[in-house]
């Protein structure tokens, strides 16, 4: 599984892709206003920072205009991933901006029936939001399973990025169901890395090790 950054914070991100845990980044409106800069400067200091697909939010909500607004945030760096939401003018953007060989990331995913819709229009990334399905007391897994089971149906190469994620479990499970990526607030990915056993195990080390009274160095 690859993990995505969601943040447009660039020291947590520089934090993350020095320990090779940054494959790409996800930003959107939200998380520019609160960088609180430009979103062609900070996307840009991101794509340098970064190999993998940066994802560059359109903000129009008809096709003529995404398209636009898709062109000029891909001339920031090769590595951007163009985001449309999936409304029918946003499938509509995805559909050429694809077919212009760009990376296109379809977010505000709901249901089976328009990831569907946004791999036979071409994105290279479907993002189903598992948190706010949770919100209203649907399981946002049940649809990243859904998604995986007809993409690999039919051999779609669209890949699952699941979105809106808010735990560590949410990591794990969609991992066990296939999903391509993840993409998580920096503070959620380092998580991760805790366990209350892992630290009851490493304070007992260091206590048996101080009663040695040796030093490595």
């Amino acid at each position: 599984m690859k993990f995505f950054v969601d943040t447009a914070d660039v020291e947590a991100i520089r934090e993350l892709a020095e320990l090779g845990m940054a494959d790409g980044v996800t930003t959107n409106p939200s998380l520019i206003l609160k960088s609180g800069r430009d979103i062609l400067e900070v996307t840009r200091e991101i794509c340098g920072i970064v190999d993998g697909p940066v994802s560059a939010e359109v903000v129009a909500t008809k096709a003529p205009a995404m398209i636009d607004e898709g062109r000029k945030l891909a001339e920031i760096a090769p590595n951007i991933a163009i985001k449309v939401p999936l409304t029918w003018d946003g499938l509509k953007a995805c559909k050429v901006l694809s077919g212009e060989g760009r990376m296109v990331n379809v977010t505000l995913c709901f249901s089976a029936a328009q990831a569907l819709l946004a791999a036979k229009a071409g994105a290279s990334f479907i993002s189903p939001f598992i948190g706010r399905l949770d919100d209203i007391n649907l399981d946002g897994m049940d649809l990243i399973a859904d998604i995986r089971t007809i993409y690999d149906n039919y051999g779609f190469e669209t890949e699952i990025l699941a979105a809106s994620i808010r735990s560590v479990n949410h990591i794990t499970e969609a991992a066990k169901i296939g999903a391509d990526v993840a993409t998580a607030p920096p503070a959620v990915l380092k998580k991760m890395a805790e366990h209350p056993l892992t630290d009851k195990g490493l304070a007992t080390f260091m206590a048996d090790w101080e009663k040695t009274g040796q030093k490595i160095l």
